[in-house]
């Protein structure tokens, strides 16, 4: 026969691998500290014209990025990555300048994003574009630190639509407060 405190053992030591299970499963490099959105500077496109595009990336307080151009070789620049589907191409993609900001783990300072962050980028529809929903994938790269360490290296992906209307249809501007603040989005020609 089996005694009353042999049956609670098994039941304390599983409760025990319950309550401890969470705490191991969750990986150090879990944690979300950049969220991206995607939006666009018009209800639509023309064929053979541009359409300006942003990414807008939220850092969470007490974190950095580098800068896309970093102060130094060795660390990992943030970069917006777009795969545009024919007939559209990326024509150029514009970074802020990061803010210099001295760290205690650096001799050096270093230029790096805080807070909110937008990366623009400039759309070529190719003339011959038929109207329709296109869709283009990405990925926003980044390392995030903080006073102390760095986490790995991360990628977050990014989608964005973009409309090529027919010629002729009119078109109507969108996220003017996002544009309007990024410099070096103008087209090389034949500008929306």
């Amino acid at each position: 026969m089996q005694s009353p405190s042999s049956g609670l053992f098994p039941f304390l030591g599983a409760a025990l691998l319950a309550m401890l299970a969470p705490a191991v499963a969750v990986p150090q490099n879990s944690l979300q500290v950049v969220e991206v959105k995607t939006v666009v500077g018009a209800s639509g496109v023309h064929p053979g014209a541009t359409i300006k595009v942003a990414a807008l990336a939220r850092i969470t307080p007490g974190y950095h990025l580098n800068d896309h151009q970093p102060t130094l070789d060795y660390l990992v620049p943030t970069e917006w990555k777009l795969e545009a589907p024919s007939p559209i191409s990326v024509e150029k993609t514009v970074y802020p300048k990061g803010e210099l900001k001295k760290f205690a783990f650096s001799d050096t300072r270093l230029s790096v994003y805080e807070g909110s962050l937008t990366v623009g980028a400039l759309l070529r529809v190719a003339p011959a574009a038929r109207p329709g929903s296109y869709a283009l994938k990405g990925n926003f790269n980044y390392q995030a630190c903080n006073d102390h360490a760095c986490l790995p290296p991360r990628s977050v992906p990014v989608t964005l639509n973009v409309t090529v209307v027919a010629r002729g249809t009119p078109l109507k501007k969108l996220n003017g407060d996002v544009f309007n603040s990024l410099a070096g989005l103008e087209p090389v020609r034949n500008a929306l």
